[in-house]
């Protein structure tokens, strides 16, 4: 798949070993400016933490064989949606995915590659989509 010119990959749970470091060194340098942040120096618990989830999805946007961004997630754990209490009614179906993080080097910025938290992560934004379940 391409978007901006550039091959995005998909990975699994088991890919996490191959993919860590691009991960946190593509985070590293999105976020250069901000990783005197506490938060963002936490990032590799982040990573291993949302990886060890078997159901773990990321996607890598690659320019050339240069890893330029990502977005990651993993199926919410059932009961622990912390969104619920911002909903009323809150969806029936108790099926979720938890996109976690989004990042896209400097360069790659404002060119349609990316748009997007935990306590003190600076914006939270919830989105929901009702799919159908297989």
């Amino acid at each position: 798949m391409t978007a901006a010119g550039l091959n995005v990959r998909h990975f699994t749970h088991t890919d996490l070993p191959e993919i860590r470091q691009t991960l946190i060194d593509v985070h590293a340098d999105a976020l250069a400016d901000e990783m005197d942040d506490p938060f963002n120096q936490r990032f590799p618990w982040f990573v291993d933490h949302w990886g060890g989830r078997p159901g773990f999805s990321c996607v890598i946007a690659f320019d050339g064989d240069k890893p330029v961004g990502f977005a990651h997630g993993a199926p919410g754990t059932p009961g622990r949606e912390w969104w619920r209490e911002h909903l009323d009614p809150a969806p029936e179906k108790h099926r979720t995915f938890s996109y976690s993080e989004l990042a896209v080097v400097p360069a790659w910025r404002k060119q349609g590659v990316k748009e997007q938290p935990f306590a003190d992560s600076p914006v939270f934004a919830v989105m929901l989509a009702e799919l159908p379940l297989p």
